[in-house]
């Protein structure tokens, strides 16, 4: 390996120093040192700083904008425009305005991505199963915190957790939040960072919180009988696997199995789909089944709508006539996202530092980080009753003799000396010694500070109480059990994913797909189509026609391919060759312009295999103008039968080839003249009914393009003679030898 394959160059003020006339500084770096410097650092800050969620449920940004809503005093007020929020909000995460709404959108009540929105939003914000619908501009929406917030904030003044600087030093922000409920269980969770991902499904708040409870008492206890399974924003139904839930509440990681609910409407032979997996969207079903009609997997489906509005999801489905809905959408749950595998990886950051970990091993680093925060509330709280009690004992001494204290101050001739003089008066310190002195003139009798002083033995008893809850882990436990309980009344909602126990994934057997096999297919003049296989047309005699009819197109393929039929309207039909039945020879076989249902008195002229729709269509017309069109313009990702528009009515259509790859072809006009051309010349057109470019130069009126014919395919014997690079040209008239016709003679 060379030297230079193993460095990296990089060249620094480069544009500077040319325009100063600087030569630019190349310095060599290996490359191991510029991942060190420069790569690790970047992953490292995507993994900790960003993609991947903490022990309380949430990422950076999440945190970031919860607490400037609760400090801009929207958990009990009124709604302000998320503009507002947006701009507050890169005081603490300075990445832009659309990536903090985009946090918000994904948070909020409208677009349901949480079984328990932190967001009470008020205008369009979209719909997490549908990734067309997109929201409404930040300055258009408005937002609060829903109360369940109550839960993160609770206490966040007692010290329960640590504050940092924010980016520029100027304010404070929470490491975490202090979660009064393992929210990192009920908050659904995606993020991709560096090397490493995260996918947390949510589950049922009544069941997390009752899962916490039992682990705190019993270590031991079996997860599997109170947290069921995941419960999904948008519903369905969850295919119970206990294998799989047990890998996952052991390991982190495993995949679940979902699967959307419908309802049948046996008087409109309809089906509606009203809740859908949360790992896909009514797209990405759509899109599927139509694909699956267009193939002929599906033929029981006549038409699929979306007519989702305010009321929720609802995407129907019109049947054919004598179609079981059971077997229809068994099939469909096999062959669409309509049932979804969900990937859990539980990986979450602790103390810094990512690590994989299943239900049970998140609750007891829940419940550790829980108990430290009770603990630091507690000591809160203690150190605030301890400084009050050190006062009100101060004050008690006062309360000997009260006329000795005013004495003192009132015989302290500088204002300095009045606090060292009471400390040295009663035998206090300097704290106490301000507290006295600052109380004002009228509660200076006896019944104000016995009053006061009365607190003290109350607030022995409970520095005493909060000291023995500090010490024993045990009553720490007992009180977030009882948080735990209070947060389950307040917020438990029910179960929206319904659990299937005993389910069969294959309702029916999966029909036999029709297995492709070789066919000839022979098209006639006048649109009639045989599709017949090699055994039987081994076996059978000459093709039948109707009278004045005869073969215009043949072609060896599979009895699955599609098939693309113009018309003398400009229009294409499609269909795929299984929709036709077997014929034998001796058959005229199917009439196209009823079977494909085309116009009155529309008649098929041409018909081609598109196959994967690679290449190019070459339609050349009277005028003597030929146009381009690839094949790709005719692909369509509906099932759509007809196309309008195929090809250009400036002029009569005289033939059309199907272009793999470019071709010599030779044009005839009736005035008995030939042009050779390669087909490379002629540049693909952006329109289906382009005319196209000139190619042969018809010198009077009364000439047009007769015939087109392949090179290869002709008599011609001089190529040369009619050969041309450039177009239009009017070509050379046919010599006898060239016109591949036989004398007569006696």
């Amino acid at each position: 390996m060379k030297k230079s394959d193993k460095t990296t160059k990089k060249t620094s003020r480069a544009a500077n120093d040319s325009v100063m006339g600087l030569h630019a500084e190349v310095v060599e770096q290996p490359v191991t040192e510029t991942l060190e410097i420069n790569y690790m650092p970047y992953a490292m800050s995507v993994i900790i700083s960003r993609a991947i969620p903490e022990i309380d449920g949430f990422k950076p940004s999440h945190r970031k904008l919860l607490y400037t809503m609760y400090q801009m005093h929207l958990l009990n007020g009124p709604r302000t425009k998320s503009a507002n929020v947006v701009g507050s909000t890169m005081k603490l995460n300075p990445h832009g305005d659309a990536a903090i709404y985009d946090t918000m959108v994904r948070l909020s009540r409208g677009y349901g991505a949480l079984l328990h929105p932190l967001v009470d939003s008020k205008g369009n914000f979209g719909k997490v199963y549908s990734r067309d619908m997109v929201c409404a501009a930040s300055r258009y929406t408005e937002v609060r915190l829903a109360p369940i917030c109550a839960e993160f904030f609770r206490d966040i003044d007692k010290d329960t957790v640590d504050m940092v600087p924010n980016y520029d030093g100027k304010l404070l922000e929470p490491t975490l939040l202090p979660t009064t409920f393992p929210n990192v269980l009920v908050a659904a969770n995606q993020g991709i960072a560096v090397g490493m991902a995260s996918n947390i499904c949510g589950f049922n708040l009544e069941e997390v919180c009752d899962a916490a409870i039992a682990r705190i008492k019993n270590p031991d206890c079996d997860l599997l009988e109170i947290l069921k399974a995941p419960d999904f924003p948008t519903g369905g139904q969850f295919l119970y696997d206990r294998e799989a839930l047990e890998e996952v509440y052991r390991t982190g990681r495993g995949s679940l199995k979902v699967r959307g609910r419908w309802k049948y409407d046996k008087k409109q032979n309809v089906v509606e789909i009203y809740e859908i997996p949360y790992s896909t969207t009514v797209e990405a079903i759509m899109d599927k089944v139509a694909e699956l009609v267009k193939t002929g997997k599906v033929r029981e489906i006549s038409d699929m709508r979306d007519e989702t509005d305010l009321s929720g999801l609802k995407l129907a489905i019109d049947l054919k006539r004598g179609v079981d809905p059971d077997k229809l959408m068994a099939k469909l749950c096999r062959l669409t996202p309509l049932q979804d595998n969900f990937a859990c990886n539980f990986n979450i950051l602790i103390e810094g530092t990512p690590h994989v970990m299943g239900v049970g091993q998140i609750l007891e680093e829940w419940t550790a980080w829980r108990i430290q925060c009770v603990r630091r509330r507690a000591s809160f709280d203690r150190d605030k009753k301890a400084e009050k009690l050190h006062l009100l004992k101060g004050l008690r001494k006062i309360l000997l003799d009260i006329d000795k204290a005013i004495r003192i101050i009132r015989e302290t001739e500088s204002d300095a000396e009045v606090i060292p003089n009471l400390m040295i008066g009663f035998g206090i310190d300097k704290v106490q010694a301000e507290y006295v002195a600052e109380i004002k003139l009228r509660n200076i009798n006896k019944e104000f500070i016995l009053k006061r002083t009365a607190e003290v033995d109350q607030l022995e008893e409970e520095i005493a109480d909060l000291e023995d809850l500090i010490s024993h882990p045990k009553r720490l436990q007992r009180v977030i059990v009882k948080e735990l309980q209070e947060v389950k009344k307040k917020y438990a909602v029910p179960r929206r994913t319904e659990i299937l126990y005993d389910y069969t994934e294959d309702v029916v057997e999966e029909e036999q797909e029709q297995n492709a096999y070789p066919v000839n297919v022979f098209l006639s003049k006048e649109g009639y189509l045989k599709k017949i296989t090699p055994l039987s047309l081994r076996m059978s005699g000459e093709q039948k026609y109707k009278e004045g009819d005869g073969p215009s197109q043949q072609w060896e393929c599979q009895s699955t391919d599609e098939l693309m039929v113009f018309t003398d309207r400009q229009q294409v039909y499609k269909t795929r060759l299984d929709q036709f039945a077997d014929s034998k020879a001796s058959l005229l076989g199917d009439y196209l312009p009823t079977k494909l249902g085309m116009d009155k008195d529309e008649r098929a002229v041409w018909a081609c295999l598109p196959g994967d729709y690679s290449g190019s269509l070459l339609f050349f017309y009277e005028n003597g103008k030929a146009g381009r069109v690839e094949l790709v313009k005719y692909q369509t990702v509906t099932n759509r039968k007809k196309l309008t528009g195929a090809y250009s009515d400036k002029s009569p259509l005289k033939a059309v080839f199907l272009l793999r790859e470019d071709a010599e072809l030779a044009v005839y006009s009736t005035e008995g003249r030939c042009l050779l051309f390669n087909t490379a010349v002629l540049l693909p057109k952006t329109t289906r009914n382009t005319q196209g470019v000139s190619v042969l130069t018809l010198k009077k009126e009364k000439y047009v393009l007769d015939t087109v014919k392949r090179a290869e395919d002709t008599p011609i014997v001089n190529r040369t003679r009619y050969r041309t690079r450039t177009i239009p040209s009017a070509g050379a008239l046919l010599k006898p030898e060239d016109r591949g016709e036989e004398q007569l003679s006696l």
